[in-house]
């Protein structure tokens, strides 16, 4: 397995565990782009991730393992088409509108 350029974890190490609509826990985190009570976007090794709900509040943020939790009411998580290093790169925007995504319910 290849190494992501300029940290120690496997490139495409990216996996979203959403427990309840209540707590979410992300790997493969480059960075957090924003964040407030009701919007967080994540960059991931799989492209940008935007979580939008209630009460958002982050629990966890570990960019040298490129771990990231959050809990409260999330109601939505989206996917941007291509991102840093994921499937699909180059192509998409990068911000403001995200791109089309796939929206969990």
């Amino acid at each position: 397995m290849t190494q992501q350029p300029g940290s120690g974890r496997p490139a495409g190490a990216h996996r979203l565990v959403l427990e309840s609509r209540e707590q979410c826990s992300v790997s493969g985190v480059l960075r957090v782009a924003s964040f407030d009570d009701k919007t967080i976007v994540l960059e991931t090794d799989c492209g940008a991730l935007t979580l939008q709900g209630s009460e958002l509040q982050i629990q966890q943020l570990d960019l040298d393992a490129g771990t990231f939790a959050v809990q409260g009411v999330i109601s939505s998580a989206t996917y941007s088409t291509g991102g840093a290093g994921g499937r699909g790169a180059g192509r998409g925007r990068r911000r403001g509108g995200l791109g089309v995504g796939r929206r969990l319910r």
